[in-house]
């Protein structure tokens, strides 16, 4: 379980294909704080420690989590977002964030108010049900809040300590994203759901 509040950003050092997904070297700060077979959100995905090799830490992305979220195009020289598993005795700062990806999203749109830059951004029609105004969205694993709402679009506002402390400033329209909506809102969606059965 994470929070979408991202501790540290690494560098895909290298990206090897292994049959369908990949291994990953990721070059982070974080690497001394981890241990193999510990989960780590990269991205918003959550992938475990395979390997430790001084300041890089690896991990496996299958062919699945290929397919479904951004690492089907990563690169070498990537930055990345990167966040620990929450202590359950810590402080919840953002929101409940699995690192299970529902979907791709689309940069739609990137202006500037003052500092704050706004990011327009697109999403699956099957995602729909699990927005709402004001509600928590994770993008590459980050929380953030839903500022306006359109039919298949969302508004998100970046602060300048977001925007200095992620890989959002990188971002350019036509960019993908890995979006993980609200855990809470699936599990009430699926319960209507079952209920109209």
């Amino acid at each position: 379980m994470f929070t979408g509040i991202v501790e540290a950003t690494g560098t895909l050092a290298e990206v090897k294909g292994t049959g369908g997904g990949y291994r990953v070297r990721i070059h982070t700060p974080l690497a001394g704080t981890v241990k193999i077979g510990d989960s780590l959100a990269v991205n918003g995905v959550c992938l475990t420690v395979v390997l430790i090799d001084g300041e890089d830490v690896l991990a496996d992305v299958g062919p699945e989590t290929a397919r479904v979220t951004t690492f089907g195009a990563s690169q070498r020289g990537q930055v990345v977002n990167l966040e620990r598993p929450m202590r359950s005795d810590g402080r919840l700062d953002g929101h409940f964030v699995t690192g299970h990806v529902d979907g791709l999203g689309l940069i739609k749109e990137i202006r500037q108010e003052g500092e704050s830059r706004w990011l327009t951004i697109g999403f699956p029609p099957a995602l729909a049900p699990y927005f709402i105004r004001k509600g928590s969205i994770a993008v590459d694993g980050i929380s953030l809040t839903v500022a306006g709402l359109g039919e298949r679009q969302f508004d998100v506002m970046i602060i300048p300590h977001t925007l200095g402390h992620t890989t959002l400033k990188n971002l350019r329209i036509g960019d993908k994203v890995n979006l993980e909506c609200d855990m809470i809102g699936k599990y009430v969606v699926r319960a209507m759901e079952l209920r109209r059965q």
